[in-house]
């Protein structure tokens, strides 16, 4: 099969689109790498699911154009595999010291523990979201919902792959220690915790996956983009495809939290309750608006977090020296080399918040989380049209970038969520109730314990989708599970 070609090779032990055969010791090693993924999939993959057959869309092409088909497949029998998107004849370097000079095709030596370090971060977020969600499927809403976690989950899997893959054949040995690594991290763990942050965070109920899927993939669509750019041609090509399956991931999100919405507002119309009355929305098993706003407001701070300090040497370097872009680095009109311009950066100056140039070269990662933020307004403008079509006054809102932070500028000041700053005693205050309280997390566990899985059954504190998946009604099988004996 000639590299390029878009239909994905399924003979092979390892799906593939790179002419894996025709590199015997690149073949050999990720074969054995891959007995050690199915371990740690068994032991961190999602609890429960070996038995069951899930009506999940496997990748069979990276061409736009019918890539995916759809079918039941056992859990365990999932086919990970290598996919990178066409190569691109004729591409060149798009940023950087080093625009409009050919693609890289192999690792450029001065750049090179740079690159791996990139590939590296990225690879370790994948798997660190799987073990985060490992036990929501013991209390998915509906079976549709719990098809949706598992797609989610087998596709992170994958993605892990593509890294992994990235590392075997361009990175030698160290490649493949660091391969070995982001097997041995686990998300959460004291020991041998996850790189960033975010990542070690609990999942313990499906609000909290439907706010990762919706903020943090969102990160993930936003760091893809930018390595989409890379001047490193394999990791360009392996993240272009990344982002079809990465799109997926946060429409689990935006329509989680726009189910979760409409069910609550239901419950507020016919029960004439007030907006923000979360008492009686809980007396009728709902979310309550406010619970939805304070989850926001931590997920966001949290993701915000990923994009590092505002002000960046590191980011500088990496953007530089044409290996990792600007969001849509194509679309932006400027010399893409920012050599003399200027960036506008939110920084804590004399107790205040204020806006300060910087040297946009250096601004790179404060440019990326204003793209971010702005694609996370339009995703909270549609949550709150959900509430306005119910003819409720009530409106969700993004927290300042200040609030909550633990990494960047903004690390050791306490603001508001307006973004007024305040003492450490002001901001810690029980009154503000900005913060998901552990009374809002014991009642979202509480919701957990309701468990339907006939098809077309959904839990009481989420309203069904709009559509079925694939063409599929809602009330599909979408997840056949067996109970013990075989019944």
């Amino acid at each position: 099969m000639n590299e390029g070609v878009g239909t994905v090779d399924y003979d092979t032990k390892i799906p593939n689109n790179v002419q894996l055969t025709s590199d015997r010791a690149l073949q050999r090693a990720l074969e054995r790498w891959l007995p050690n993924y199915l371990e740690w999939w068994k032991e961190m993959g999602p609890v429960d699911s070996a038995a069951r057959e899930v009506y999940l869309r496997t990748a069979i092409s990276v061409d736009p154009d019918g890539w995916a088909k759809f079918g039941y497949v056992k859990m365990p029998e999932y086919r990970w595999g290598i996919l990178l998107a066409p190569k691109e004849e004729g591409r060149v370097i798009g940023f950087g010291r080093h625009k409009g000079e050919p693609v890289w095709q192999e690792v450029p030596g001065e750049y090179r523990a740079m690159l791996r370090r990139l590939i590296v971060i990225q690879g370790d977020t994948e798997p660190a979201s799987v073990e985060q969600q490992r036990f929501l499927g013991r209390t998915a809403p509906s079976l549709l919902d719990l098809r949706n976690l598992y797609q989610v989950n087998v596709e992170e899997g994958r993605h892990l792959w593509a890294m992994v893959y990235l590392l075997h054949k361009y990175f030698g040995r160290d490649g493949r220690e660091e391969a070995e690594q982001l097997l041995q991290r686990r998300s959460g763990d004291l020991d041998k915790p996850r790189i960033l942050g975010a990542f070690n965070e609990k999942t313990p109920d499906w609000l909290s996956f439907f706010m990762f899927t919706s903020f943090t993939d969102r990160d993930g669509k936003m760091q893809l983009e930018s390595l989409a750019q890379s001047g490193f041609d394999p990791l360009s090509r392996t993240c272009r495809f990344m982002l079809t399956e990465e799109g997926h991931h946060m429409f689990v999100g935006r329509t989680g939290i726009e189910r979760v919405i409409r069910r609550t507002c239901e419950i507020i119309k016919e029960f004439g309750l007030a907006p923000g009355d979360a008492a009686g929305c809980r007396k009728h098993r709902v979310i309550d608006l406010p619970t939805i706003q304070k989850k926001i407001n931590f997920h966001l701070s949290v993701t915000l977090d990923l994009f590092g300090a505002e002000v960046s040497t590191n980011a500088a370097n990496a953007f530089n020296a044409g290996l990792k872009g600007r969001f849509r680095e194509h679309a932006i009109d400027d010399d893409h080399q920012l050599l003399d311009a200027v960036y506008p950066v939110l920084k804590f100056r004399d107790g205040k918040l204020v806006t300060v140039d910087e040297p946009a070269l250096s601004a790179i990662n404060a440019r990326l989380a204003d793209d971010y933020i702005a694609d996370c307004e339009q995703l909270v403008a549609t949550w709150n049209r959900a509430i306005q079509s119910y003819g409720i006054a009530f409106e969700l809102k993004l927290p300042h970038r200040a609030f909550n932070r633990r990494v960047g500028e903004f690390a050791n000041i306490h603001a508001s969520p307006v973004g007024v700053v305040l003492t450490e005693d002001d901001f810690s205050s029980p009154t503000n109730n900005w913060l998901p309280t552990s009374e809002d997390l014991e009642y979202l566990l509480s919701l957990m314990e309701e468990k339907p899985l006939a098809p077309g059954e959904f839990a009481s504190w989420i309203a069904p989708p709009k559509a079925g998946i694939n063409g599929q009604p809602v009330d599909y099988e979408y997840v056949k599970i067996y109970k013990a004996g075989g019944e």
